[in-house]
């Protein structure tokens, strides 16, 4: 799994599989999802990064682990 922040783009990727995709669908406005042949989830991107989370500090982005169920 791999974050890629593009601040010129106004964008974050979330790289989900290095598998290619072969389509995209845009399942919210500005919320774009990728899909390869299967139709598994290879990757999601959001645009308009500045707008949905103002003020935020991009690089300091925090990951958290959920412990599963069991």
């Amino acid at each position: 799994m791999k974050l890629k922040v593009d601040r010129q783009a106004d964008a974050l990727y979330l790289t989900l599989s290095q598998v290619p995709a072969s389509r995209s669908e845009e399942v919210s406005p500005g919320i774009i999802v990728d899909f390869d042949v299967q139709d598994h989830v290879v990757g999601i991107e959001m645009l308009y990064l500045s707008k949905r989370a103002p003020g935020t500090e991009i690089q300091r982005l925090l990951f958290e682990s959920v412990p599963e169920a069991v």
